[in-house]
């Protein structure tokens, strides 16, 4: 009898093992499905090895607790081919990111299984034929982009149905027909539809003008004066509902060059889906600005907590900056254009307020704060940032700025990338914000930048010689970042001078670094708890961002794909050879100084000066 029950025991394990093994190995086949019916000359999917039990140690693969892949992260990757029906059996993937290549072919129809799916990005490809009708079964859906493809045929009137849709791109395609105006797409303008071959729905009739009935006079001659009166209405009536007609139209017709990010308990709704306070609204939810409700405070004005009329907690950021005349309308178009830079790691834009004398903007309320307020400010009673968090906050923040590099048009230099704006929100996602605060402020002269604006220790050397910023300077400041993640420490810091050491945490980490110190560098509150080799890429990382020459750092896109163990190895080794020439070239020409003049200013030359042995590749 015993030995029944443990065969019994034995095959229940067996079965269950089974079960769980063809779950992972489904996933992984159907990846691997879609690894086959792509090109890749770029080698972005040589971890995809179909032989593993699940797919969730490959690169570009995000996985849960339970080994369910729930992200597929390959934009910009080059890839070429087609689609494959299999990615439907990926019963708990929220997001597909699979813009910005050569993929061809139909969008298959099984993605319509995908019902978690919260973002499907297939934009900048070169798709054919139909939106397939069984999108509509993705009710979760928030982000829908298919812009730029050759899509053809007419708009699913299914997909009004999905009312969690926050972001729809349908633009730059072969569409026809009618555009839906019911449902979910009613918050959407022009921009959305743009550069297709559909019909503009015709705008809205006038409301019905009710007439009251004259009332009955018992005098003659006002019974009289009463009609006359009448026809004398209606013939204003007539002649003015044309007016009327154009009037309300104008109105209603949305600006074209939003994108679309619909207000979410907001009845007034304006400059694509923003809203557009007054400035008593945001007065009576700062309690008037007051200094308890403050923030922070930067180099672009105050930020305030404010709790709205519904409830939501947000935060007002009054700018502050000499107004010229003439500047309001700018400043509505520098807000548009902001507005429509959307993606989970940017700080979205809610409203704004704009009077004489006043600009200010609202956005979400983030619960954890900055990334330095929880490096360098948190309470005794608030844990630390731990290791994985850390790694997902570099993650995050590269994604938000390379959206904004490459993904924005005209694209958006943020210019003071530092964990001071990197934001968290309730589960420690990284939100990148601030970003066009300095386009914002330059309003007056869009084309000159008439002041260096950003944070000591952050400045790129050729930002703050010439003045003229790039996507290169972002980097720059991105690898500072990096490096105040690890440490914990300011970028800049007098304290630092007391134990004779450098200002600069860049200066100070190298130094370090030629000391072979490489866990004095972590952050103490970490306690040990991090893994040596990840640290030692993230380094490898910010040095290659830090480099004194901006051509020579990575672009925010070739950072991603470095953080996701995609051509670091490569990278640095490359990074190795040339610092080993130039070292050569140096001593060979006695010029090993390590200081630059720049404007009469004396600036350390931010190049790293490393033998590079000194801090080992990738294990």
């Amino acid at each position: 009898m015993d030995r029944a029950a443990w065969a019994i025991s034995l095959c229940f394990v067996l079965v269950v093992s089974l079960l769980l093994g063809a779950h992972g190995n489904s996933e992984g086949d159907a990846l691997n499905a879609l690894k086959t019916n792509l090109a890749d000359p770029n080698n972005v999917l040589q971890s995809w090895d179909p032989t593993l039990v699940n797919p969730c140690t490959w690169f570009h693969v995000t996985c849960n607790s339970d080994n369910s892949v729930t992200r597929v992260d390959l934009g910009n990757a080059n890839l070429s081919g087609q689609l494959v029906p299999q990615l439907g059996q990926l019963p708990n993937l929220q997001y597909l990111e699979l813009y910005s290549n050569n993929i061809s072919g139909r969008v298959p129809n099984e993605l319509g299984n995908l019902t978690n799916l919260v973002s499907l990005d297939l934009y900048l490809n070169v798709l054919s034929g139909p939106i397939p009708d069984t999108l509509g079964n993705l009710q979760r859906l928030r982000f829908l982009r298919l812009n730029n493809n050759t899509l053809s045929g007419t708009i699913p009137m299914i997909l009004t149905t999905i009312e969690s849709l926050q972001v729809l791109d349908l633009s730059n395609n072969r569409l026809t027909g009618d555009i839906p105006i019911n449902g979910s797409f009613s918050l959407f303008t022009p921009i959305s539809f743009q550069n297709n071959l559909l019909i503009t729905p015709p705008a809205a009739p006038p409301p019905p003008v009710s007439q009251t009935p004259p009332s009955p006079s018992p005098v003659g001659s006002g019974t009289t004066g009463a009609i006359a009166g009448g026809v004398a209405a209606g013939a204003a009536l007539l002649f003015a509902a044309p007016a009327i007609a154009l009037a309300m139209w104008r109105r209603r017709k949305p600006q074209d060059h939003f994108f679309d990010v619909p207000a979410e308990e907001d009845p007034e709704v304006h400059l694509g889906q923003l809203k557009r306070f007054s400035l008593r609204e945001l007065q009576v939810a700062t309690d008037n600005f007051s200094n308890k409700n403050i923030l922070g405070r930067g180099g672009f004005g105050k930020v305030y907590k404010g709790r709205l009329a519904d409830g939501s907690l947000v935060a007002v950021k009054r700018l502050k900056e000499e107004r010229t005349q003439g500047g309001e309308l700018q400043f509505q178009t520098e807000v548009e254009m902001i507005s429509m830079a959307v993606h989970r790691n940017l700080l979205r834009l809610r409203g704004f307020c704009m009077t004489p004398t006043e600009r200010l903007l609202v956005y979400p309320y983030m619960a954890n704060g900055s990334v330095a307020s929880c490096l360098r400010e948190r309470s005794e009673t608030q844990p630390p940032l731990d290791w994985p968090i850390r790694k997902r906050i570099a993650l995050g923040s590269a994604r938000g700025l390379a959206y904004l590099h490459d993904h924005c048009d005209p694209k958006i230099i943020h210019r003071d990338v530092k964990a001071a704006n990197i934001l968290l929100d309730e589960e420690f996602e990284a939100v990148v914000g601030d970003f066009g605060l300095a386009k914002l402020m330059d309003y007056k002269d869009t084309h000159v930048t008439t002041a260096v604006r950003g944070t000591i220790g952050h400045i790129a050397p050729e930002y703050l010689s010439t003045g003229k910023s790039s996507e290169k300077t972002d980097v720059f400041g991105y690898g500072v970042m990096l490096l105040e993640l690890i440490t914990g420490q300011r970028a800049f810091d007098l304290a630092r001078l007391a134990n004779d050491d450098d200002v600069m945490l860049l200066d100070w980490v190298k130094g370090l670094l030629k000391e072979k110190k490489l866990e004095t560098l972590v952050d103490a509150d970490l306690q040990g708890n991090y893994i040596d080799e990840e640290v030692e890429q993230l380094i490898q990382v910010a040095l290659l961002c830090t480099q004194g020459t901006a051509m020579e750092r990575p672009k925010m896109s070739e950072v991603v794909r470095m953080l996701e163990g995609d051509g670091l190895a490569e990278k640095w080794e490359e990074w190795q050879k040339e610092e080993i020439f130039r070292q050569e070239f140096n001593h060979t020409h006695h010029q090993n100084d390590e200081w630059i003049i720049t404007d009469g200013n004396a600036l350390p030359d931010s190049t790293p000066n490393l033998r590079p042995e000194e801090l080992s590749g990738p294990r």
